[in-house]
């Protein structure tokens, strides 16, 4: 079964999200974010009853070109290894939305970004993940958007930029990556607080509630630890397609939150007054 987006009863656009997914253990090991996640949703749903579905962009999906998932019913995608077994028991059912998958698409294409529909892709950790602390009940068809392998930060805030009249139209649009991803000091076992890891979170904080678009674009320059905190920028980017959707609305944080000493675990919304 198919679950067409149409317009909800409210006028209100939605807000739109970024989180940081941090390690696939987030599922099991909420933290002090997931609790957030889930009073946010909570509150969400109560306020745009005319939640219709979820359009979620993670870097665990990266392809050549834009692509869009079209699958009815996308199965849960246990997409690591070496974890507990009690995580790869998880399941997050939510339902699919090829009919919105289309609307995507078409919004991509008047933005004159070509996109094609995968029917075959299932949901990865980075989007099932924070989904199951956001919208537990599983009840609200997801859309997974592919991270274009070749992309920087101004072609994902493009992306964002494209999808922005979904909010009107009853639809969540979700960054999901990590405020920082340093997986070789990660996997090094170093546990103690990394002061750069706040340092570089405070400083894209100032420039997303300054509304700093420039110096964020240019952030691997102008932020402090920029490198560190991102050796590689695919769990970055998400960030540029929530403030590409989200542009115009005021950021409120949900979370601050330092994992594993390294991993910080920010999320905001950006919703208007």
């Amino acid at each position: 079964m198919d679950h067409t987006v149409s317009s909800p009863s409210t006028t209100d656009r939605l807000p739109v999200l970024f989180v940081s997914h941090g390690s696939p253990m987030f599922a099991l090991e909420a933290g002090e974010t997931g609790p957030a996640l889930t009073r946010w949703g909570q509150a969400l749903r109560q306020r745009h009853p005319g939640l219709r579905g979820v359009v979620i962009l993670s870097p665990h999906w990266m392809a050549h070109g834009v692509e869009v998932m079209a699958h009815a019913q996308p199965p849960t995608w246990h997409d690591f290894g070496g974890f507990p077994p009690a995580l790869y028991r998880l399941q997050y059912p939510a339902p699919g939305a090829p009919v919105l998958a289309q609307q995507v698409q078409a919004r991509l294409a008047q933005a004159g970004i070509a996109a094609t529909l995968n029917p075959e892709r299932p949901l990865d950790h980075g989007a099932w993940v924070p989904l199951m602390h956001l919208l537990p009940q599983a009840d609200v068809p997801v859309v997974q958007l592919a991270l274009p392998v070749d992309a920087d930060a101004r072609a994902v805030y493009a992306l964002g930029q494209a999808l922005q009249d979904l909010r009107s139209q009853g639809v969540l649009l979700v960054g999901s990556g990590s405020m920082t991803h340093n997986l070789r000091e990660f996997f090094g076992g170093e546990r103690q607080a990394a002061s750069y890891v706040v340092e570089f979170s405070r400083w894209v904080e100032q420039q997303v509630q300054a509304g700093a678009i420039d110096a964020l674009l240019d952030w691997q320059q102008q932020a402090p630890h920029a490198l560190r905190a991102h050796p590689t920028d695919e769990h970055f980017l998400p960030l540029y397609f929530a403030l590409g959707a989200g542009a115009g609305s005021t950021p409120h944080y949900l979370s601050r939150e330092v994992m594993y000493g390294m991993l910080a675990m920010d999320a905001f919304a950006l919703q208007d007054e």
